[in-house]
């Protein structure tokens, strides 16, 4: 590692480093991935550590190729205390609204840690009805380690969920997008309609254009 990189993860300790110095020994940061696509789930992770991850390339998962995301899952999942994942449907995001099936799935992920956090580091906007300590970081999963790890986690999860989705549904390029809408993807909702992991209350799937499904029948 350079020294460069280690000055960087230094950096993204500064939060957590504060929370130590004031005696909160288990820290929790807590991410999600998926709110944008059209068709999935949105994916929250919550992650316990109790010392620095000083993990080469942590970073907001966005930044991280998926090869570095795969080997920085393995290893945040070695070194953490605790870890879980929280799940909100696309039937969910339609019920509920996306920020709403957001807050819902980081709920769950904070409520199955077999270990309770003494502080709880929020990527965006805090959380309604968290009983912990919480912070709340904007743009916390590049500012923040502990909420990097949970942005890493979770988007390997869904990434992989989004494949196996795509083996259910094919046809529609999940495992090639992961539910973005993307040209091809948007073509193909044209051209088969909405399935059901789709999220009907989205535009692009509540109003298809239909061009593609015109297209065949000339």
């Amino acid at each position: 590692m350079t020294q460069a990189e280690r000055r960087r993860l230094q950096r993204m300790h500064r939060f957590e480093r504060q929370a130590w110095e004031d005696g909160a020994q288990l820290i929790c940061g807590v991410d999600e991935v998926g709110r944008g696509p059209l068709a999935g789930p949105v994916t929250a992770c919550a992650i316990i550590i109790d010392r620095p991850l000083l993990l080469e390339h942590l970073n907001d998962s966005k930044a991280v190729t998926p090869q570095r995301r795969e080997a920085l899952d393995l290893l945040i999942r070695e070194r953490c205390v605790g870890i879980a994942l929280g799940w909100a449907e696309a039937p969910e995001i339609d019920a509920l609204n996306i920020l709403e099936a957001t807050r819902l799935a980081m709920h769950r992920a904070i409520g199955a840690l077999g270990v309770t956090p003494c502080r709880v580091f929020v990527d965006g906007l805090p959380l309604p009805d968290c009983a912990l300590p919480q912070q709340a970081i904007v743009g916390g999963d590049a500012l923040s380690a502990a909420i990097a790890a949970a942005s890493v986690v979770a988007k390997v999860a869904r990434d992989a969920r989004m494949t196996e989705l795509d083996a259910r549904y094919p046809g529609y390029g999940f495992a090639q997008h992961k539910g973005y809408g993307t040209a091809d993807h948007l073509g193909a909702i044209d051209l088969l309609g909405p399935c059901p992991e789709h999220r009907r209350s989205f535009a692009p799937v509540s109003r298809p254009t239909f061009s593609f499904v015109a297209a065949h029948r000339r």
